[in-house]
């Protein structure tokens, strides 16, 4: 008897997706699942054609086949094509459609062994050491396989014993209505195995909590927001399973004279009004030590001044950053009568041309040009 086509079977056209491929499977199940019509040799045939349908067309290389060879590219008994042949097995695909309904699912590998969980660790850092590099201990928390029992979780001397619910495979079948499942078996959690004497160390968990001491070598030129991978360094693994890792999380607290961007430095440097208009020798600080920059006359407030190769060498390359500095002219304060009166002076000399302050004088034909036209 030939096979009918797989699309038909499942009653949806050639580019359905894999939600409408799940969603008629699912429809098609729960009508001829042979729970439900025992004794029904029609129903049971109709729910395998769907299955084998179903597990045919959710596989992207079988579909594929099946769509340029027909039945003759997935069964190599009709000759042809790719030969995959259906060697699917009905209660995984049952179990694959309905394991969000039921919460069942395949779960927990037989002797339960898993890998370790991995850690986070929140590490501060100066500006200097971030971007020089460094070495620094921190010491942690972490659950460490038990030495007493090997990480078996049973009392010296003994052993696990084989589970006798699910008799050492971990899964066990339950009937919720019509539909027959397996799910993770409760008593087990998965393992296969129970711990009638566990040890007193562990509790029978097979890890006790330890903290210790390691030595994280810090890159020059991490930033805020990095990561650095400790592997092996995390959570013991269950029944002999790898450990995790340990990620160290960076954050570098903020600098009193340097802002970071990437990998340059900024920094507002405040000079004063003589040197602003006459020009001067300033020191900066650098993160290497203190350098030279000469402020040329007549430098107005905001100025950015870049100092090459002052920056930041980033961890990933790219070369060294620079240092840009803002100057900001800073107004005197708390003036003598004399050093007012030497103010007013200048302020009266100043005043007798406009050449000296050429920004001030095009911003104030700016606002008569402004309100000048409201006017009209």
């Amino acid at each position: 008897m030939a096979k009918r086509d797989y699309y038909e079977v499942l009653g949806v056209d050639r580019s359905a997706s894999e939600d409408d491929l799940k969603k008629a499977y699912r429809r098609l199940a729960m009508k001829y699942h042979p729970d439900r019509n025992p004794d029904d040799a029609d129903a049971e045939e109709k729910f395998k054609e769907a299955s084998e349908a179903y597990e045919m067309l959710t596989d992207p290389e079988k579909r594929q086949a099946y769509d340029q060879f027909g039945h003759a590219g997935v069964d190599p008994s009709q000759g042809g094509g790719p030969g995959f042949g259906f060697e699917g097995n009905f209660s995984d695909i049952f179990g694959d459609v309905f394991g969000d309904i039921f919460g069942g699912g395949r779960g927990g590998g037989r002797n339960g062994v898993s890998r370790g969980s991995d850690l986070r660790y929140n590490m501060q850092l100066d500006l200097e050491q971030a971007v020089n590099g460094d070495t620094v201990e921190v010491r942690i928390p972490v659950l460490s396989m038990c030495e007493d029992c090997d990480g078996t979780g049973a009392a010296p001397g003994t052993s696990p014993t084989t589970c006798p619910d699910c008799h050492g495979s971990g899964q066990i079948r339950v009937s919720q209505g019509f539909f027959s499942l397996q799910q993770t078996c409760p008593r087990c959690r998965g393992t296969g195995q129970i711990i009638t004497d566990p040890c007193r160390s562990c509790g029978g968990a097979g890890r006790v909590e330890k903290r210790k001491t390691l030595s994280v070598k810090i890159p020059a030129g991490v930033d805020t927001g990095d990561r650095i991978r400790l592997s092996g360094e995390g959570e013991a693994g269950m029944n002999g399973g790898p450990p995790g890792d340990l990620y160290v999380q960076i954050d570098v607290r903020e600098h009193p004279i340097f802002v970071r961007e990437g990998r340059n430095l900024y920094c507002e440097v405040p000079i004063s009004f003589p040197d602003a208009a006459l020009g001067g020798e300033l020191e900066v600080p650098t993160l290497d030590g203190r350098v030279k920059l000469k402020i040329p006359p007549e430098t107005q407030s905001g100025k950015m001044f870049r100092l090459r190769g002052k920056g930041v060498t980033q961890v990933r390359g790219g070369g060294v950053g620079d240092l840009l500095c803002k100057v900001v002219v800073e107004t005197p304060v708390k003036l003598t009568e004399r050093q007012k009166a030497l103010f007013e002076e200048l302020k009266t000399s100043l005043g007798e041309s406009s050449k000296h302050s050429p920004r001030e004088k095009s911003w104030f034909d700016g606002v008569k040009d402004f309100f000048d036209g409201l006017k009209g």
